[in-house]
């Protein structure tokens, strides 16, 4: 039975690599982010805010999604092996979903100390947390900006990004917990903005969590209906059935398809059809690793992999 592969590069559409310059924006985040970490931790200490310290930990689990979202994306470009024949990008998915527990971690630890926080007030040093978390702001919409240009072309970028732009919302809630209790004196803010931090993080990690999990389960990836996909595959010259469909994602930047086709007329892979099925799948749905087996009518009766509940 005849197979085609298409294999297709960078396209605006759907998973594409990521550029190779991220590296530097990475690097760049990282040690902002880092030593930011360092300079809250030690003044939210200092302060007495649990506010600080919560966003302090937050952000150090942020330093650590860098960190695993920069080695994801230098593995993802390894080549294939004879016993790893994708290579190793699937470790994109894998650094998503470990941020995602890291992540789950913090919000535990912060609410913990924000309910312990709550039953018995301390005295928090509004002025600190005022100019750290002003320094804050700086810091993560810097480190948005960094991640700006590649948002759209790579899940692991555009979760950079996108918890940079979150976080930057965060410390402005610090900054005015501060200056609620510099006006009011009431001490009780500071573990209330704390479990408002940690409820923050919960929804982004929520939706962090469950996507990483559906690729690492081999869903099929948000964006693309295979429903559509099997429509239009059924709408190919001479293909009359379409069964043992798949689409799965590669990594955080790549999408794949297998599917067998069932050609009334002879199956033969000729060079127009062949292109056709190539740029169809990767230009309408963004999938850019292609394989298909032809089959006849009587080799599709005889095929097991035939019926919908198989795999």
């Amino acid at each position: 039975m005849p197979h085609d592969h298409g294999h297709a590069g960078q396209h605006e559409g759907g998973h594409t690599h990521a550029p190779a310059d991220f590296g530097r924006a990475f690097a760049i985040g990282i040690g902002l982010n880092l030593a930011y970490v360092v300079l809250e931790g030690l003044f939210g200490v200092l302060a007495g805010s649990l506010a600080l310290l919560a966003d302090a930990g937050h952000n150090l689990s942020d330093v650590l999604g860098l960190l695993l979202a920069w080695g994801a994306m230098h593995l993802s470009r390894r080549g294939p092996t004879r016993r790893r024949t994708y290579g190793y990008k699937a470790s994109s998915t894998l650094a998503a979903l470990a941020n995602a527990v890291l992540l789950l971690v913090a919000v535990g630890a912060i609410a913990w100390e924000a309910v312990q926080r709550l039953l018995a007030p301390q005295p928090v040093a509004s002025g600190t947390m005022l100019w750290v978390a002003a320094i804050g702001v700086v810091v993560n919409a810097g480190t948005a900006l960094l991640f700006m240009a590649g948002r759209k072309g790579d899940l692991n970028i555009r979760g950079a990004f996108l918890h940079m732009v979150a976080d930057a919302g965060v410390t402005v809630g610090v900054i005015l917990a501060a200056l609620l209790i510099r006006w009011t004196g009431w001490l009780w803010l500071d573990p209330v903005v704390s479990l408002a931090i940690a409820v923050v993080i919960l929804i982004g990690t929520w939706s962090l969590l469950r996507q990483s999990v559906d690729l690492a389960m081999g869903a099929v990836p948000p964006g693309i209906d295979p429903d559509e996909v099997r429509a239009w595959l059924a709408t190919l010259p001479g293909v009359t059935e379409v069964h043992d469909l798949h689409v799965w994602a590669m990594g955080t930047t790549e999408t794949a398809l297998t599917a067998h086709l069932v050609c009334g007329e002879e199956t033969r892979l000729d060079r127009e059809r062949l292109l056709r099925i190539q740029s169809g799948c990767r230009e309408r749905f963004g999938i850019a690793h292609t394989t298909v087996q032809l089959e006849t009518p009587e080799a599709a009766r005889a095929c097991a992999l035939r019926p919908d509940h198989v795999v």
